[in-house]
């Protein structure tokens, strides 16, 4: 459907080169159309206008605007099949073009439109494209992930994996950090810990994993590692199957210090001596603060040996004591339900 769409849209705008604005072109094709084929939907007027403003949105990287030359795209669909890859003749850049339109037409119709309403250029739409289809995003969890930004904060985070991971290891490294990382499911007092924040956010594991995003998985909390007669505790550890490495994470409510990095080099050490097998890739750090100077952080990793990366996480508004208090809790509300179905 999607790669009729497609060419129903390179028709549409060829066309419609004919016609005067305003003249009705668009309203008289649906009503062809339907009259037609019957037995389709998605012929009405303004999805038709959508399929227009579709193929406009990525013809404009496609396609060159002084000629109005829309035969590329044309062809991209018109040529898809399951030997595109093995054509050895086919040129370079055509390739790469059927390529990445193929992506367009793995997700469905609504997520389509979804990221052309909000995105401006294809470049941000096709990381959400790519994201869709690696997460398989509902169309909610689609827009949230949009609205929160997340284009603009992938692979943002200040680090040191250029210098310490081999490639292609670094690039996906740099990818998972986002900086900052929202963490708007949460709601504390304002004078929270960073052990109130660490259980926060285990209480709402599934929402801090969807913010992490894909790849990350589980260990456990305040993991216990021993060096010489002293016990030391990491906060949060993962290992990322996707990167075949552990990751430990860091929490700190205030400003990034120094000293910071040191304790999480540290700490990656002490995993790579005694949890991390032969198989498994060097372990990474993240360490998540409410603040950080960038100055400060690239001169305390500029000499860390240990893959690291330091990102800011945002909260919601918090709610102050007074109001908490008055609130109803969980529990409360669950036995107010229960004696209400008793009645």
């Amino acid at each position: 459907m999607l790669e009729f769409y497609w060419e129903l849209g390179a028709d549409i705008v060829e066309k419609q080169k004919n016609f005067k604005w305003g003249s009705g072109f668009l309203k008289q094709l649906s009503k062809d159309l339907m009259a037609e084929f019957p037995e389709i939907k998605g012929f009405s007027k303004r999805n038709l206008e959508r399929i227009r403003k579709w193929f406009l949105f990525y013809c404009k990287e496609f396609c060159d605007s002084e000629r109005n030359d829309f035969v590329i795209a044309t062809q991209v669909v018109s040529q898809l099949d399951s030997n595109i890859i093995s054509e050895k003749k086919q040129k370079k850049q055509q390739l790469i073009t059927q390529l990445t339109l193929l992506q367009l037409f793995q997700i469905p119709w609504g997520h389509n439109i979804v990221i052309i309403s909000k995105c401006k250029i294809a470049k941000k739409a096709f990381f959400y494209v790519n994201k869709t289809i690696e997460n398989s995003w509902s169309r909610a969890m689609l827009t949230h992930q949009i609205e929160s930004r997340l284009y603009e904060r992938q692979g943002k985070a200040i680090t040191n994996f250029e210098n310490t991971l081999p490639e292609p290891q670094s690039d996906l490294a740099q990818q998972l950090i986002k900086d900052p990382y929202n963490f708007d499911f949460l709601t504390l007092t304002e004078n929270y810990n960073e052990r109130e924040l660490e259980n926060s956010l285990l209480d709402h594991i599934t929402n801090f994993l969807l913010e992490l995003g894909a790849g990350f998985a589980f260990i456990g909390k305040q993991k216990v590692l021993q060096v010489g007669k002293r016990e030391f505790s990491i906060d949060l550890l993962f290992y990322h199957t996707k990167l075949h490495c552990y990751v430990v994470i860091e929490l700190k409510t205030g400003d990034f210090q120094p000293e910071h990095a040191g304790k999480l080099n540290f700490y990656l050490k002490t995993v790579d001596e005694q949890i991390k097998s032969e198989d498994d890739k060097s372990s990474i750090g993240i360490l998540l603060c409410k603040t950080r100077d960038k100055m400060v952080v690239e001169y305390a990793l500029s000499d860390i040996n240990k893959p690291m990366g330091v990102s800011e996480y945002q909260l919601i508004q918090s709610l102050p004591d007074d109001l908490k208090s008055s609130l109803p809790s969980i529990e409360e509300i669950e036995s107010e339900f229960n004696n209400s179905d008793l009645k």
